[in-house]
């Protein structure tokens, strides 16, 4: 055996036996930290955030969803698996929207550990088959209610109760007391979006976007979804040519000339919809399903939804 062979093999070797051992200190509770410290595990990064306002220095909060990841597509490196069958709490969105991870959360849910599901608790609204809704989706419950803020304030109260109760050694007066300000935080930010919403015209509360997440906004704002280019509630789904018809018929009926798409693939969308229309489209970016990295413009939910608030208000608005 040549000694390049050898070398390699010692080095597949060495690296199977660091992963062996980094997933049994997690499974057992010794990978890192404070053993003594309660731990809350977090699906989605928008859901991470808002947890970890509340939690504040109560917890350690573990966040599964990188930044910029698709909550729909993301998955989990065995070692992640094992941190939610060890958690005091784990957090998640529900309504299946991680579909990826759904059975891990199961999982952890039937070895003992306290889950909740915030969007589950949060009001959902549903798909509908009319205008702006998927058909193959129709009554099925819409994933993306963090595009409330109202929801959001009803859902942050509902986590403190269940940290509160689930975890272990936190102060239940600083879980309050860090609620009690990220609830201040969020009515000024419901304020805010009305005031900068309040100058769009009647006649321009129209949206199309890449697929459909943006039903709650609507819903809470007074705004009209006329379709999306991939008319689903998930990014897995592709549109069709006739899918695709349909939505520039009804963008030219509506008069509407802009998109609203996630900020990973605004180019793509205007490209498609340019053939369709065989005019000019102007694709707006937005940061729909994830947050981004600290600095990169949406690295907190407050942050996103206020460039997003921006961004929507000014493409509605500019001719």
């Amino acid at each position: 055996m040549s000694v390049s062979v050898c070398a390699a093999r010692i080095r597949a070797l060495l690296v199977t036996l660091v992963s062996f051992f980094v997933l049994a200190a997690t499974a057992t509770g010794c990978a890192g930290g404070d053993d003594d410290r309660p731990r809350v595990v977090v699906t989605t990064n928008i859901l991470g955030d808002i947890t970890r306002e509340i939690v504040g220095d109560e917890a350690d909060v573990s966040v599964l969803m990188q930044p910029n990841a698709d909550p729909h597509s993301f998955g989990l490196s065995a070692v992640q698996a094992a941190e939610l069958e060890n958690a005091d709490l784990v957090v998640y969105n529900g309504l299946g929207l991680e579909e990826n991870v759904l059975r891990h959360v199961e999982a952890a849910h039937e070895s003992g550990v306290a889950t909740f599901a915030a969007g589950e608790a949060a009001d959902p609204l549903t798909f509908h088959g009319e205008e702006g809704g998927p058909d193959d989706e129709a009554g099925e419950p819409d994933p993306h209610f963090w595009t409330d803020p109202d929801r959001v304030r009803k859902a942050a109260g509902l986590i403190a109760d269940q940290v509160v109760e689930h975890v272990d050694g936190v102060n239940e007066k600083a879980v309050r007391d860090n609620a009690a300000h990220y609830d201040g935080q969020l009515a000024d930010l419901t304020a805010w979006m009305e005031k900068s919403f309040a100058t769009v015209p009647e006649g321009r509360r129209a949206l199309v976007t890449n697929h459909h997440v943006f039903g709650y906004l609507a819903d809470r704002f007074g705004f009209r979804v006329i379709g999306a280019v991939i008319p689903s509630g998930t990014t897995l789904a592709s549109p069709s040519s006739s899918d695709l018809r349909s939505l520039t018929r009804a963008m030219e009926k509506a008069g509407v000339r802009t998109v609203f798409a996630d900020s990973s693939q605004p180019t793509r969308l205007a490209e498609v919809l340019r053939q369709e229309m065989g005019g000019d489209v102007d694709v707006v970016s937005l940061y729909s399903e994830s947050l981004t990295e600290k600095g990169k413009g949406a690295g907190t939910y407050l942050q996103m939804m206020r460039a997003n608030t921006s961004a929507m208000a000014e493409g509605l608005t500019g001719d």
